[in-house]
């Protein structure tokens, strides 16, 4: 186990996909319009998070001055905040370009939406499948600074942030009983959105990048960003256990996962 750690570390947290199995009538619905067929969480974890804010909002003022930009219909979502799925082809190559000089690592969760999984492990609960998956994410990262500060998404009702909350507890407690000895240090939690917080603008995109591999078979990006990704745990890829770890050791390759 690695030392205590010293000063601060900052996380930013994020998810692609959904958590839901099924519709209202309690058919599955995991692969059609609208339900994804993974739940992707990552973070980036960093010790310089100022100086990216600050270049993500002066990239945003220049993409707002840019004439050759102005007419493209998405730029009215991109002067509020980067988001990759919405943003233009030209807007994104800039953005990757960007964060690729930027001092972060990230590590991702990438959750197949098996019913099996879903019913023994999440007690069939789409809230409880998240944050489980949150739980696995930082069980191993809470003890690597004196303060550990986490940002993540807001989406949906408010009444998500105890549960969220609770998930990081538990990453804590699976951690101390692995090693045990008590993690007394601190750790602050933000529920925030992009548009107050440019950093989750990061993980969007290196989320993106991941499932555009995994779900399109798409590589450009992940590769593209390759010296960023520490980790991706293809959690539910039953078959390749033990190696559906990827790291830089083991780097990830579509020939190495079970199709979806």
């Amino acid at each position: 186990m690695q030392n205590w750690g010293k000063d601060k570390k900052y996380f930013f947290l994020d998810e692609s996909g959904d958590p839901i199995f099924f519709d209202n009538s309690g058919r599955c619905i995991v692969g059609e319009e609208g339900c994804s067929k993974i739940l992707l969480i990552g973070f980036i974890m960093t010790d310089k998070p100022v100086h990216m804010r600050k270049e993500i909002l002066k990239l945003r003022k220049e993409i707002m001055n840019d004439p050759y930009l102005k007419e493209v219909p998405s730029l009215k979502h991109t002067i509020k905040y980067f988001h990759a799925s919405v943003d233009t082809p030209e807007v994104r190559e800039k953005f990757f370009k960007m964060i690729q000089n930027f001092d972060f690592k990230a590590e991702f969760i990438v959750a197949r939406k098996l019913i099996s999984v879903f019913r023994k492990r999440h007690r069939s609960n789409p809230n409880v499948f998240y944050d489980d998956i949150v739980a696995k994410l930082f069980e191993n990262k809470l003890h690597l600074a004196q303060e550990s500060h986490i940002y993540y998404e807001v989406r949906g009702s408010r009444s998500r942030q105890q549960p969220f909350e609770d998930a990081i507890r538990t990453a804590i407690s699976v951690f101390e009983l692995k090693w045990g000895r008590k993690n007394d240090l601190e750790i602050k939690i933000y529920p925030m959105s992009s548009v107050g917080e440019p950093c989750l603008q990061i993980i969007d995109y290196m989320n993106w990048a991941v499932q555009r591999a995994f779900i399109q078979g798409d590589l450009r990006y992940i590769h593209f960003l390759e010296s960023k990704i520490s980790f991706i745990f293809d959690i539910y890829d039953l078959k390749k256990y033990p190696y559906n770890y990827y790291s830089k050791r083991n780097k990830f390759d579509l020939n190495k996962i079970n199709p979806l």
